[in-house]
């Protein structure tokens, strides 16, 4: 009998996006064991009867995953349906141990006895004991065990990482609407800067989008497709962080590249892994780039991944305190990217790293480089190699807000994305907006548009930050 609850005491259910695999075991202690992989598992004092339950979420199914990503109720009606799909769960599971408890007890009799009364009386018995064991189980569940989890693996950073889930999940819901309706101001933000008698791009400037840090946070995406309508945007550079903790099912997140509909430049973060990487080269418009060069819009455009793999690490900026070996790894990667643009036939005209400490090294080497990691807006000129060009460091706030994080401070991060205007003709940098998009409490949207002119960046001639209010509905 306990041959088979082994053998066969297990069952395949959908629990919101996952698939998931139940399982029984014999035990002293009872509990449940939830595995994810490949993050770790969380155990719960669920109850105390004399068998083990073990549940280990599986693949993600694409087609609900992208549902879900693409409603915005999808993650409200998932947690409610998940609870029913568990419970049902349990029940197919009861039903096969005790079917598969009995037929084996049986068989196994059969074979022993040759003799139908004890046939008979070997099922009853096995019915007997896994029906009390069972209900035992039942008997003794402990409803409050969820609250108090232990966990192992990565997700014992689950509690430092998530926070407060419950205010988060309040909170981002309060955010996600009123961003639903700031992103209908970016248009309006675009009109109005279009009338200023100041630069004016001509037919043929190439504009570029440069995004970094979306940590997961779907939200963006409506943004970001937003401005490459109302751009005009010929491709989206991203310098990395598309994700948290670089897992696989976190590779669906990165499904809606292709939907942007122009070519998607990516380099890895230190949160993105080469499973991220690979995701990300899947989708049909996305160039990955990993100490390589590829043309694009007309510009030629070299990158390299960030060598950490650091998805547990909160950011750290240069000088905050980070290892030797650290520190040498990212100016080394700065290293490499340089060797390779200057020995490329081709003049490279931007370059891509995600942390701006491996900027210093491309001094020189092209006119424009684009970075992450910090959160914080930054640009300044590099520092000059004599007989060199200057060369121009940008590094882009977190498009994403740094993720559902974000939301556990007072003033979350604002979602930051920059466009880029180059000359068809010379590839040279002529102009950029800076775009911030929401915030605590401040429903609005905020564009300022400078200028480069001798190598210098000025705000267009009287314009200011932009704010545009939320319409009140």
């Amino acid at each position: 009998m306990v041959v088979g609850v082994l053998v066969g005491a297990r069952t395949e259910t959908d629990v919101g996006p996952f698939q998931a695999e139940m399982s029984i075991a014999p035990s002293f202690i009872g509990d449940t064991e939830v595995a994810i992989p490949p993050l770790g598992s969380l155990h719960l004092n669920s109850h105390d009867g004399p068998v083990h339950l073990n549940v280990s979420l599986g693949s993600l199914d694409q087609t609900r995953t992208e549902a879900l990503i693409n409603d915005p109720a999808g993650i409200t009606r998932a947690s409610q349906t998940a609870v029913d799909d568990v419970k049902m769960g349990l029940i197919k599971l009861g039903m096969r141990t005790v079917a598969v408890s009995v037929l084996f007890a049986m068989v196994l009799a059969a074979l022993v006895f040759r003799n139908v009364r004890r046939v008979a009386w070997s099922g009853g018995l096995a019915l007997a004991i896994v029906g009390a064991s069972l209900g035992s189980a039942i008997a003794t569940v402990h409803p409050d065990s969820i609250e108090e989890p232990r966990y192992e693996g990565l997700l014992v950073n689950a509690p430092a990482v998530v926070g407060d889930a419950r205010r988060i999940a309040d909170d981002y819901g309060k955010y996600a609407e009123q961003l639903q309706q700031l992103v209908a101001n970016v248009s309006r933000i675009y009109t109005t800067v279009s009338t200023l008698p100041v630069y004016q791009p001509e037919a043929g400037t190439t504009r570029v989008l440069h995004v970094s840090d979306l940590h997961l946070n779907p939200t963006a995406w409506s943004i970001m497709r937003t401005i490459v309508e109302q751009f005009g945007i010929n491709a989206v550079i991203d310098t990395g962080d598309i994700t948290d903790w670089g897992s696989e099912p976190e590779a669906s997140y990165v499904a809606s590249i292709r939907l942007l509909k122009v070519p998607y430049v990516f380099i890895r973060g230190n949160h993105d892994s080469a499973a991220t990487g690979a995701a990300v080269a899947q989708q049909s418009n996305a160039i990955v780039l990993d100490n390589s060069i590829t043309s694009v819009a007309g510009l030629t455009v070299a990158g390299i991944g960030d060598p950490r793999f650091t998805p547990d690490k909160e950011t750290s900026p240069p000088g905050s305190g980070a290892s030797k070996q650290t520190v040498e790894q990212v100016i080394g990667a700065g290293e490499r990217l340089a060797s390779t643009v200057r020995g490329s036939n081709v003049p490279v005209d931007i370059a891509l790293v995600h942390d701006p400490a491996s900027a210093g090294a491309l001094s020189g080497t092209c006119p424009l480089v684009l970075a992450g990691h910090t959160h914080q807006r930054e640009v300044r000129m590099l520092d000059q190699v004599p007989g060199k060009m200057q060369t121009r460091l940008m590094v882009e706030g977190s498009t994403g807000g740094a993720g559902l994080r974000g939301l556990e401070h007072e003033e979350p991060l604002p979602l930051a994305m920059s466009v880029l205007y180059f000359d068809s003709k010379t590839r040279a940098l002529q102009a950029y907006d800076d775009i911030k998009v929401g915030g605590t409490g401040q429903s609005q949207v905020t564009l300022e548009r400078k200028v480069v002119t001798d190598g210098l960046a000025r705000p267009a001639e009287g314009q200011r930050p932009t704010p545009t209010p939320t319409p009140t509905r």
